[in-house]
């Protein structure tokens, strides 16, 4: 990459917290290990390609707002090869080793499907010497199957065979390009699979089509030799009123219903979390204790506001709380994608930067703290403690499965009423802030 497309802007890296650098990281040295990784190997951060560089900053009420230098506006091949040079040194500037697509965000449409897969090639030809050049990694591909009109009525769930056909071979090239580029896994995401009214919707048709789809999908998976971790990505709402894949619970009921659980993980984002009106803690507990935690989406939106806003995740509490799951489950197959955008007002190339930079020294303070709570063991005795009755007795024959009501019920008669035992909630919350 002879051209620079970020002049006067030097690669980023670790100086310490006390560095009035704001272009520098204070908190993420990637070297540093930590419990026995680096801090490179347990937050593999990837910068997402949509955002980063197709989001202009337009929204629902007012036009785009910012247009790089380097970008014309174009949806040429010329356009999207400048792109994606100055996507990967982005990437190496920032010391960013992995990064995420969408089909459409990296390349043209044609006339056609041939003709839209041919450009997609041409594309991905040139990603591939970039990747080898760099060595700057694809975390996850996916294909936009969301944006077009024809798929206003869903993808995978649409009323019209034509359009599931033609999702079909859409998802086939993009599981395709995302293994030849060597990418630790691929992602669904069914924005429009859901409906706005159920008066015109056949439920159970829909959801035993979407089924299907993710069926056939890991079968061709696995029929070219893709080894990457099929994820999916819940979401309750927007843009349809109801989306199929609502939480983290709805999509491991989804998955073991129709024989799925052993080829998908899920990719879970915060922003979404809250919009089901759940924590990104319990989200990821869920998932991690039923053996699905795959990816994360790291951002955030705005208890104010009520739509997925995309934000830069820059609290370090819920983060802290975040990166126990992880930690605790030993890693992740996938990483930390970056699905966050500046904001509409703003315009410069720097604030790319100060976003991620800003946020991934947040993550890195996180995973510090989650690290000294496991390594320092209170946190976990206490709640061992809380739960001590099942490690004897009758808590023991209720853990192993064994109690009969007829049995608790004896006990129950012969023990008398039970002591109450104070939860201790706010001795929790007070140790917490101690690491923080």
């Amino acid at each position: 990459m002879s051209h620079e497309y970020f002049p006067g802007i030097h690669h980023v890296k670790y100086e310490g917290p006390h560095t009035k650098n704001l272009l520098a990281y204070r908190y993420y040295n990637k070297e540093e290990v930590l419990l026995g990784k680096t801090m490179g190997e347990w937050l593999k951060f990837s910068v997402c390609y949509w955002h980063t560089w197709r989001g202009m900053g337009l929204d629902p009420f007012g036009a785009p707002t910012r247009q790089w230098a380097f970008d014309d506006g174009t949806e040429t091949l010329e356009n999207a090869l400048r792109r994606l040079h100055a996507h990967f040194e982005f990437c190496q500037k920032l010391g960013v080793e992995y990064y995420t697509f969408h089909d459409r965000d990296i390349a043209p449409q044609g006339k056609d499907l041939a003709e839209t897969n041919a450009l997609l090639d041409k594309v991905v030809d040139e990603a591939e010497k970039l990747q080898k050049s760099t060595g700057v990694k694809l975390l996850w591909g996916t294909a936009n199957l969301f944006s077009h009109p024809r798929y206003m009525n869903g993808a995978a769930t649409n009323p019209d065979a034509h359009v599931f056909a033609y999702a079909a071979a859409q998802v086939k090239k993009a599981i395709e390009v995302t293994h030849r580029l060597g990418g630790l896994g691929y992602v669904f995401w069914g924005g429009r699979e859901g409906y706005q009214s159920l008066l015109n919707t056949d439920m159970k048709a829909e959801l035993k089509h979407f089924a299907h789809f993710l069926r056939s999908a890991a079968a061709y998976k696995k029929e070219i030799g893709f080894g990457g971790q099929l994820l999916i990505e819940p979401k309750p709402h927007e843009p349809t009123k109801h989306q199929y894949d609502w939480d983290v619970g709805n999509v491991i009921s989804f998955l073991r219903g129709n024989g799925l659980d052993k080829d998908f993980k899920l990719n879970i984002e915060e922003n979404h979390c809250t919009l089901a009106k759940h924590s990104f803690e319990h989200e990821l507990t869920l998932a991690s204790d039923q053996g699905f935690l795959g990816s994360i989406d790291a951002n955030a939106g705005d208890t104010l506001l009520g739509w997925d806003l995309d934000l830069f995740h820059n609290d370090v509490k819920p983060l802290t709380l975040a990166l126990l799951v992880v930690v605790k489950q030993g890693g992740l197959v996938g990483g930390f994608n970056f699905d966050a955008k500046i904001r509409r007002e703003s315009t410069d190339p720097e604030d790319l930067f100060f976003g991620h930079i800003a946020s991934i020294d947040a993550f890195a303070r996180a995973l510090r703290n989650a690290v000294r709570i496991i390594e320092e063991g209170t946190l976990h005795k206490w709640v061992e403690d809380r739960y001590a009755s099942y490690k004897s007795g009758i808590g023991a024959r209720i853990e192993s499965g064994e109690a009969t009501f007829a049995e608790l019920e004896k006990y129950a008669l012969q023990h008398g009423e039970p002591e109450k035992r104070s939860a201790k909630q706010e001795k929790f919350e007070l140790l917490l802030n101690t690491y923080l």
